[in-house]
């Protein structure tokens, strides 16, 4: 494997969509050791490839693949894109640095 592409990071919005609570807990504490909590069940996260692969490992370990759902959109390289800039209709965003938990 081409070391660029190993060191090279793209970002991701991760969203989720997990239908049992047990999973859902342990989805979540996957996904908060890959990237940073925006909203409920989204999560933006800047990976190398190796990374990346690494990060779908421990959710297919985790996930009911006929019941429940992983997105990762790509949103393009992680360096040279400039500042992140979110914008929002209702409530306006907010960071997530509290803990979430589902009940």
């Amino acid at each position: 494997m081409s070391r660029a592409l190993t060191t090279t990071r793209t970002t991701y919005l991760v969203c989720y969509d997990i239908s049992n609570d047990k999973r859902l807990k342990k989805v979540f504490k996957v996904c908060k050791n890959h990237g940073t909590h925006l909203q409920f069940s989204v999560f933006e996260c800047d990976l190398t490839l190796r990374e990346r692969t690494q990060f779908e490992r421990e959710l297919k370990a985790v996930i009911k693949h006929d019941e429940d759902q992983v997105l990762f959109v790509s949103l393009g390289p992680a360096e040279g894109r400039g500042d992140r800039v979110i914008s929002a209709l209702g409530l306006p965003y907010a960071r997530f640095d509290a803990p979430c938990y589902v009940v």
